[in-house]
């Protein structure tokens, strides 16, 4: 298996910059994933994204990551809160696998406070904005050891 992480964006991700700053930050999602593959490239980790807003295309990705990838780190938008399907597809991968959010959903409203990603990822970092994906890379490197 190759060093290769797939970094995977949800539903209005796409948005990141413009869309509630005061809540995601200012910084667009490629100047994330921009930063997430220099870094991991250091490490020596190559790293390929997708961002969709659509649930079957995030699926697809990572039924052919257990091909390719050794980890997955996953920001999943909505999609956290309500896709079971998502869950199982994560279920079936078996390398590392971190979920991410910007915010902190347990501070936000009461339906973002359940995550179906949760039982099936190594772990969850949320809250700390663009610190989230420098501290799942850091545990995608431990991990992976």
């Amino acid at each position: 298996m190759s060093k290769e992480i797939l970094l995977l964006s949800g539903p209005n991700l796409d948005q990141l910059g413009s869309r509630s700053p005061e809540i995601y930050g200012s910084q667009t999602l490629e100047e994330h994933v921009a930063r997430f593959s220099e870094q991991a490239k250091i490490l020596g980790f190559s790293v390929v994204h997708l961002q969709s807003n659509f649930e079957g295309d995030l699926i697809e990705a990572i039924h052919a990551a257990r091909e390719s990838a050794q980890a997955i780190v996953i920001n999943a938008g909505a999609l956290t809160h309500t896709s079971w399907a998502l869950a199982d597809a994560l279920a079936m991968f078996g390398g590392v696998k971190v979920e991410i959010h910007l915010s902190n959903p347990a501070a936000r409203e009461p339906y973002r406070h359940v995550s179906t990603l949760a039982g099936v990822v190594d772990g969850s970092i949320a809250g700390f904005g663009a610190t989230s994906y420098d501290l799942a890379l850091d545990a995608v490197a431990r991990l992976s050891i």
